[in-house]
């Protein structure tokens, strides 16, 4: 089974203007006559790759930790994209149809215009994963996050993409597991060559 991990560091990884800077607290040391190894972990639940949930940018949304665990797990196709702005257009040309997840790779500088996100969300994706920071761009991310989440489609952010080809894959991608929160860290893979997903 090839298993590929595009997933970032948190402690490693481009942060978003504004958000906190992630570290990491030793707690014990066995260097130190502790009888084991102890670490804490202060981040922002939008640092490295982590997943989006509605209560981002809807109040009163759905948090992460009830989102339906299909939309995390299945086949998915990773598509190349210009930087810069997707919008519908381009989306309704180039785009795979009849897929649950999407995941574009765009050198971590493409975004969703909001016709896009509309597009997507209407044709009943479930997930789309994207190597930028975020599926809008700064200044502008309200009404694209709103235009997916608002149809509860799963929001994968920050993949390392950098070594994956175009081409249909098995995706496991399921966030931590944190009552009521808006987004949570994820480690995801991409499995390329072990169809167990087909007949």
């Amino acid at each position: 089974m090839n298993i590929i991990d595009i997933s970032r560091d948190i402690l490693d990884c481009e942060i978003y203007p504004g958000d906190p800077v992630p570290r990491v607290e030793i707690v014990k040391r066995i260097s130190d006559g502790d009888s084991c190894n102890l670490a804490a972990i202060y981040t922002g639940l939008h640092c490295g790759t982590h997943m989006d949930a509605p209560l981002h940018f809807i109040d009163k949304g759905m948090p992460i930790d009830m989102l339906p665990l299909d939309a995390f797990i299945g086949e998915c196709t990773v598509i190349s994209v210009p930087s810069g702005p997707i919008t519908g257009e381009y989306v309704e040309k180039y785009f795979p149809r009849s897929r649950e997840r999407i995941i574009i790779k765009g050198g971590g500088r493409a975004y969703f215009h909001e016709t896009a996100a509309s597009e997507l969300a209407i044709a009943g994706v479930k997930l789309v994963g994207t190597d930028s920071l975020s599926v809008g761009t700064h200044g502008a991310q309200t009404a694209v996050h709103k235009a997916f989440l608002r149809e509860a489609v799963a929001l994968l952010e920050g993949l390392k993409l950098d070594e994956v080809e175009d081409g249909d894959y098995f995706l496991i991608a399921p966030p931590l597991k944190i009552g009521g929160v808006e987004a949570a860290p994820v480690r995801a893979l991409l499995i390329s060559d072990y169809l167990f997903w087909s007949a």
